[in-house]
């Protein structure tokens, strides 16, 4: 086992962390196909199940990550109902396993099945592929917790019809460049996470001239078409496969402070850090504060799910916030506070994106690298835009809103690090 580098061998931070972020903004993600999950995702076979956040097992599990699970093993043919999925889930014979384990990123409870298509993302620049599922659209959908018929006829249509059109208008059309696409949505009023209305069309739109030459039924591409282009999460889940890619780059620089993953299962938040390899610190989830659907309060909330952190990981979603000003009108606040929340952010990160500007900031680059002695030194945590689902299986999204990951997160981290690099007296 080699020896870490301590103090008095001229450990630099400051050095490490731009190295961390510099990788991460070089980072150039290529969407470059739609594919079976269990055929590409490294380690995933039929009798393993990925979900968002850190490590959980199913006796700890939300209300809303377990309906994904059985969703998605009423799905894949596992089981006939709800009992039934129940019972194989904490028989054992289930694995569970954190996408990010796995090169993969899905937003809320993020749940993946060997069946489902995913996204395939390349980095150019650095290598290696990332993998997200494609999005439901709103209300009650799987990534909610939300299991019903409608649910699962709206996944066989996604993942049987939709998945191969997308794949085959993709060998058609080459590969589709996400980070300069994210950069156009920036400018467009997106914020890259919970606002995606330009980048959905945007991808919409790249695709649709393949997608109709590739659609041998025309009722199939009106529907394929219809569901891209007005549902305004379209392009979210490739997006948090590009940030995935644009983290990874960074994670494993040694002596480096800078947050490589934040993610959350519904029950932990965790975070994980570049200089410390694959370690895992966790923290109960926050419930976030925002606007709720009529007929729900923050008394249905579940506490926060899902990777769709990796977006502000990476330097947009809510730090990118001022760029989409009208984002508030769907997680509460005023413009003044989406401006007031991407200047905070510049405080505890690290650079300024060299590709993700603000229109509003006078072309400001995006705050990016978040780094952990400066969240402990300044006592401000990151800003996360988030959605909210109902804290019970089978209901699905019941609003909107922010959340900030928990201080001790950052306070553990700090205090890991120093016992790492030998920096405790």
């Amino acid at each position: 086992m080699s020896e870490q580098p301590s103090a008095t061998d001229g450990l630099d931070i400051d050095a490490a962390n731009r190295r961390a972020v510099a990788r991460m903004i070089a980072s150039r993600p290529r969407l470059v196909d739609v594919a079976r999950a269990g055929d590409v995702i490294p380690g995933l076979s039929p009798d393993l199940l990925l979900h968002a956040g850190p490590p959980i097992e199913w006796s700890r599990m939300s209300g809303p990550l377990r309906g994904a699970i059985i969703g998605a093993l009423i799905f894949e043919g596992r089981a006939a109902d709800a009992a039934q999925a129940e019972t194989l889930a904490s028989s054992g014979s289930i694995r569970f396993a954190p996408c990010h384990h796995h090169a993969t990123v899905g937003p809320m409870a993020g749940v993946v099945s060997s069946s489902m298509a995913v996204w395939v993302v390349e980095d150019e620049t650095h290598g290696g592929r990332f993998f997200s599922t494609l999005n439901e659209g709103y209300g009650k959908v799987l990534r909610y917790g939300a299991y019903d018929d409608e649910v699962l006829e709206r996944l066989r249509f996604l993942n049987g019809t939709m998945a191969p059109m997308l794949a085959a208008a993709l060998a058609e059309g080459g590969p589709l460049d996400l980070r300069a696409l994210l950069a156009e949505a920036l400018h467009m009023a997106d914020e890259g996470h919970n606002r995606n209305k330009a980048g959905s069309i945007l991808l919409t739109t790249r695709l649709a001239p393949h997608l109709a030459n590739v659609s041998g039924v025309r009722a199939d591409l009106v529907r394929v078409l219809d569901f891209l282009g007005n549902n305004a999460l379209s392009v979210l889940n490739p997006v948090m496969a590009a940030a995935k890619a644009m983290a990874t780059a960074a994670h494993g620089v040694e002596g480096s402070t800078v947050v490589s993953t934040m993610a959350r299962n519904g029950t932990d938040f965790g975070i994980r850090v570049c200089g410390l390899g694959d370690r895992w610190l966790t923290a109960p989830c926050p419930t976030p504060e925002g606007l709720y659907f009529a007929g729900f309060s923050a008394a249905d909330a579940n506490p926060d799910i899902g990777d769709s952190t990796i977006t502000e990981t990476a330097g947009f979603g809510a730090f990118a916030m001022a760029a989409a000003p009208a984002i508030v009108r769907f997680i509460s606040g005023t413009t003044r506070d989406a401006v007031a929340a991407t200047l905070e952010m510049y405080e505890i990160t690290v650079a300024e994106h060299e590709h993700f500007t603000i229109p509003a900031l006078d072309f400001r680059g995006t705050p990016v690298g978040i780094d952990i002695r400066r969240v402990v030194e300044l006592g401000i945590t990151p800003r996360v835009n988030t959605g909210i689902a109902h804290r019970n299986a089978g209901i699905g999204q019941i609003g909107a809103g922010l959340v900030r990951p928990p201080m001790t997160l950052f306070e553990q981290a700090l205090e890991a690090f120093a016992e790492r690099y030998g920096l405790v007296p």
